[in-house]
C-alpha cells in the first residue's frame, strides 16, 4: 500500500470514527394522550437522541403514575380507595397534588381537580353530556376543598363518597418542567418543549427570541397572536381543545364551572405565561373560569405572571405588565 493510499485510508477512518454534529435536532412522541415535541441544540447527535428518550421516558414515567385511564396508576387508586382510607402516594404526586391545591385556593375554587366527579359524565367522543338533575346530584363533589393533603404523612383523603381527581388541567404541565430538568441535567442550553397546549422554552434560539403563536380560537390554520419569547412556560386552555355542538348548536366543551357543573361560557382562550409550566398550565385553566375581568384581576397580582384572554366575541385582553405584542 503505497503511502498516498495509507493517508486515505487513515483519513476515511477517522472520517467514520468520528461523532456525527449537527445542530437543531427535533424529536415527537406521544404520551399522556397528547403529542409531544422537543427541539434542542446539540452538536452530537447521538446525545440530543439520547436526551430526548430520556425526556420521553419522563412522560411515560408521568403518564403511568398520574392517569386516570390507567386502572394501575397511582391516580386511580386514590380514586378507589380515599373515601375510605388515607392513601399514601409517592412524592412526586404528592408534590404535584399540592400545586393543584395551591392554585385553588389562590383561585377561590376555579381551578379544582375534583371537577372530574361531574367531568367524567360528559362523554365527547360520543357527544353526550348529562342531564341537568344527574349533574346536581354531583354538585357537591365538585370541590376542592372534598381533598384533604396531609404534608406530614403524604397521604390523599377525601370527605365525601362519590369525588373524583383529574390532574388534566396540570399534569401535562408538570411533565414539561420535568422535562426542561433533564435538558438543563444534560447542559442543554437552547430548548423549546411542548405537550399539547403547555410548553416551555428553555433560553432563547441561539440568540434569537422564540416565535410563539396564539392559535385562533375558531380557525387552527391562523395564530391571533405572535409573542417573540425565551426562557418561559407559556399555557393555553380553550373551547376549542375538547368540545362537540349539541342539539341546540351550543359548544360543550372540557373547562366546567365549579358553581354549575357545565361549560364555562364567556371565554374562548387563556394563555398563561410564567416561570413554569406547572403554574401556567393551572392558572390558564383558573383564568378561563374566572373569565375576563375577575381573570385578569388575579393575574395583576401575581409576580413574574402574564396572560392574554380572548373572550366569547373574540376581544383580546392583556394582563398589566404584558407589551402589546404583534398581532395578525
Amino acid at each position: 500500500m503505497t503511502i498516498r493510499y495509507k493517508l486515505f485510508f487513515i483519513f476515511l477512518l477517522f472520517v467514520l470514527s468520528a461523532p456525527v454534529f449537527s445542530h437543531w435536532h427535533s424529536f415527537s412522541y406521544v404520551a399522556m394522550t397528547t403529542p409531544i415535541d422537543l427541539v434542542l441544540w446539540e452538536e452530537d447527535t447521538g446525545k440530543a437522541e439520547a436526551i430526548s428518550q430520556e425526556v420521553f421516558k419522563e412522560f411515560d414515567r408521568i403518564e403511568q403514575q398520574m392517569s386516570r385511564y390507567i386502572e394501575t396508576s397511582e391516580l386511580s387508586r386514590i380514586n378507589r380507595l380515599a373515601f375510605k382510607e388515607s392513601v399514601i402516594v409517592s412524592p412526586s404526586l404528592f408534590s404535584v397534588l399540592n400545586s393543584a391545591m395551591n392554585i385553588s385556593k389562590l383561585s377561590q375554587g376555579a381551578f379544582d381537580i375534583t371537577f372530574a366527579s361531574v367531568g367524567y359524565m360528559y362523554d365527547f367522543r360520543k357527544k353526550l353530556k348529562p342531564v341537568n338533575s344527574k349533574i346536581q346530584q354531583n354538585l357537591d363533589l365538585f370541590h376542592y376543598q372534598n381533598v384533604l393533603l396531609d404534608s406530614n404523612t403524604e397521604t390523599v383523603k377525601f370527605t365525601k363518597e362519590g369525588v373524583l381527581i383529574d390532574l388534566g388541567g396540570i399534569a401535562k404541565g408538570y411533565a414539561v418542567d420535568q422535562g426542561i430538568a433533564i435538558l438543563n441535567n444534560h447542559g442543554v442550553t437552547s430548548a423549546h418543549l411542548s405537550a399539547g397546549g403547555d410548553m416551555r422554552l428553555l433560553g432563547d434560539k441561539r440568540g434569537a427570541p422564540w416565535i410563539i403563536g396564539v392559535k385562533n380560537p375558531r380557525d387552527e390554520s391562523k395564530q391571533s397572536i405572535v409573542l417573540p419569547l425565551s426562557n418561559i412556560a407559556v399555557s393555553t386552555s380553550g373551547d376549542y381543545e375538547r368540545f362537540f355542538m349539541d342539539e341546540k348548536g351550543e359548544r360543550v366543551h372540557h373547562i366546567l364551572s365549579p358553581k354549575t357543573g357545565k361549560p364555562v361560557k364567556g371565554m374562548m382562550s387563556v394563555t398563561i405565561l410564567a416561570n413554569n409550566a406547572i403554574t401556567s398550565d393551572g392558572l390558564s385553566t383558573a383564568v378561563f373560569v374566572l373569565g375576563v375581568e375577575d381573570g385578569l384581576a388575579l393575574i395583576n397580582k401575581l409576580k413574574g405572571v402574564d396572560a392574554i384572554l380572548i373572550d366569547e366575541s373574540g376581544k383580546v385582553h392583556y394582563s398589566d405588565d404584558l407589551m402589546r405584542p404583534d398581532v395578525h
